[in-house]
C-alpha cells in the first residue's frame, strides 16, 4: 500500500514538476490531494495572482481533490500559521502524515516548513530539493510541461516577460542574476499542460496590474519595486 501525500500546490511549474517527480521517482508515495493558499480578499492564489476558477480547473484536469487554505491580504505570520496548523491537523486526522512541496534551494523556507510540520508529526517531502535549477527547468520542458509567466518581479524582469510561455528563448533572455526557475521570486508561473494533466487547461490573458512594494531599491532607486501580474481567465 502506498503512503498518502498531500501536495502544496501553487499552480505553477515547481509544484507541477514536484507531482511528476513523486509519481516517477517515489513509487512508494501517492499524492492524494492538493492544498493551495488563496488570498481571501481577491480570491486568487497567493503570490501567483491566479484566479480561483483556473485553480479549480487545474485540479479537475489533474483528477485530484483540492483543499483551499484562505489567508487575509498581506497576512501576518500568525494569521497564516493559524490556518496552516488547522490544515495540518486535519491531514493528520485523515491519516495523511506526509506533505510535499516544490521548494528547490531556499534553506530558511524549508527549515520554517519542517519546524511547523514537526509540531504535527508530519514529514516533509521535497522531490526537487537541491536539484540544479538550470538543469531542472530544461528537464521540466523536456518532460512535456507547458507553463506561462503570471507574475514578475519588476526589479528583475520587464512586463514584456508576462504571459509568455517558458521555453529556451525565455531562459536565454533572463538576466545573469536571475535564477532559471525563479526560485528567488523573480517570476511565478501558471502550468497549463504536461504529463500530470489529463487534458490541457484552456485560458485567456487579460490586463496587466502592477502592485508596488512601497519601497525603493537602494541599489537601483529608479526601478519600481513591486510585482506585475497578468490576469488569466477561462
Amino acid at each position: 500500500m502506498k503512503t498518502p501525500v498531500a501536495l502544496f500546490w501553487s499552480g505553477g511549474k515547481d509544484s507541477s514538476f514536484a507531482l511528476h517527480h513523486i509519481r516517477q521517482e517515489h513509487p512508494g508515495l501517492e499524492v492524494v490531494r492538493l492544498i493551495t493558499t488563496l488570498n481571501l480578499e481577491f480570491k486568487r492564489i497567493s503570490m501567483h495572482g491566479v484566479r480561483e476558477e483556473l485553480l479549480d480547473r487545474q485540479a479537475e484536469n489533474l483528477g485530484l481533490p483540492l483543499d483551499k487554505m484562505w489567508v487575509p491580504n498581506e497576512p501576518a505570520n500568525l494569521a497564516y500559521e493559524e490556518q496552516l496548523h488547522g490544515v495540518l491537523a486535519g491531514l493528520r486526522a485523515e491519516g495523511i502524515n506526509h506533505v510535499a512541496f516544490g521548494d528547490i534551494f531556499l534553506e530558511d523556507l524549508k527549515q520554517y516548513r519542517d519546524k511547523i510540520l514537526s509540531e504535527h508529526h508530519i514529514t516533509g517531502v521535497y522531490p526537487l530539493w537541491k536539484k540544479p535549477t538550470d538543469k531542472l527547468i530544461r528537464d521540466f520542458l523536456r518532460a512535456g510541461f507547458r507553463t506561462v509567466t503570471c507574475c514578475i518581479n519588476t526589479a528583475v524582469l520587464s512586463e514584456n516577460s508576462l504571459g509568455i510561455e517558458i521555453n529556451e528563448d525565455f531562459i536565454a533572455m533572463l538576466p545573469v542574476n536571475a535564477d532559471p526557475c525563479g526560485e528567488n521570486g523573480e517570476f511565478h508561473t501558471f502550468c497549463f499542460d504536461g504529463p500530470v494533466f489529463n487534458r490541457p487547461v484552456d485560458f485567456r490573458t487579460g490586463e496587466v496590474v502592477f502592485r508596488p512594494l512601497g519601497v525603493r531599491l537602494q541599489e537601483a532607486p529608479a526601478v519600481r519595486a513591486g510585482f506585475s501580474y497578468i490576469d488569466l481567465y477561462l
